[in-house]
């Protein structure tokens, strides 16, 4: 497992877990990051937001965000 941010652009994986507090995960799984979920990353520049492709949605999460999703490859 590896964090979403540590994904390079292009490279999928699949959401495993999700670290943060109840209104971070609340929000996750509102967006569709639920366990079981294949991601896509679009844009990961090594620093601010990244931009994931979510269940055909683009969505930006900022960086620390990114880290506290758990995704297998």
């Amino acid at each position: 497992m590896v964090p979403l941010g540590a994904l390079l652009p292009g490279q999928r994986g699949t959401i495993v877990n999700l670290f943060g507090g109840r209104a971070f995960v609340s929000r996750c799984l509102a967006l569709g990051c639920t366990p079981g979920t294949r991601v896509r990353m679009e844009r990961n520049n090594g620093r601010g937001p990244v931009i994931v492709v979510v269940r055909g949605a683009r969505l930006a999460l900022g960086r620390g965000e990114s880290m506290r999703v758990q995704v297998t490859r």
